[in-house]
This record gives C-alpha cells, structure tokens and sequence, in this order.
C-alpha cells in the first residue's frame, strides 16, 4: 500500500466502524446464552456457528461481529453485559479502529480485566 494512502484508508475505517455503532450500549439485546449461527454477509466462510456459553468461542463471535456485521447484526447478536465483562480482553483482539470508534463513543467500556490486571 501506498504510505500516502493510509492516511485515507484508515479514515474510511474510523468512519465504517463508528457508522455501525448503536446509540447505546443498551441496544445490544443478543442472546447470552446457547448458539448462533452467523450469516453469510458477516461469515462468508470457515465457521459459522458459535457457542455463547464457551467463552472462547463467544470471544471470536464477539471478534467477528465487531468486525463485519452491520449496525442491526451488533444490536440483534451482541449483548450488553457480555460486551463490557469482555472488552479489556477483546479490545486488544480488534483492531484499533474498531477500539478507537468503541471507546469513543461508550468510556463505560472497562479497558482493565476484574482484579486490576491491565488488558492494554
């Protein structure tokens, strides 16, 4: 990639992941528990189911949400409660721009783990 593009690229990602964000934390009414499987326009290959009630595959559903899903797919599969008791774990497994634009918009986002240990 051109060094003079990434200035551009990495404002088009700020943008494509704030324009996603809910107006609150709240709107994220998702299961907390049992499976769910993905669409194709979030996972278009490889795993497409994820178990709620194991954490590491709740925290790559988590991932992959942030990642591809729309503003309607973060409210309707993302939870509230489960968001904020991930995130100091799941912020360094994003990518900064999905960090940045979801600290931003919600500082009530713990950035340290239960116990004081730092997640950054």
């Amino acid at each position: 990639m051109d060094a003079t593009n990434a200035p551009v690229r990495a404002e088009v990602l700020r943008d494509r992941y704030r324009s996603r964000l809910p107006r609150s934390l709240e709107e994220l009414v998702g299961p907390v528990g049992g499976t769910i499987d993905l669409p194709l326009h979030i996972v278009w290959s490889g795993r497409t189911s994820y178990s709620l009630d194991r954490p590491k595959s709740r925290m790559t559903l988590y991932r992959t949400v942030l990642a591809e899903g729309l503003r309607e797919d973060l409210a309707a599969i993302l939870h509230h409660r489960l968001l904020a008791e991930q995130w100091p774990v799941l912020r360094r497994l994003v990518s900064p721009y999905i960090r940045e634009a979801w600290e931003d918009a919600f500082p009530e986002l713990p950035r340290t783990a239960a116990g004081g240990m730092t997640a950054a």
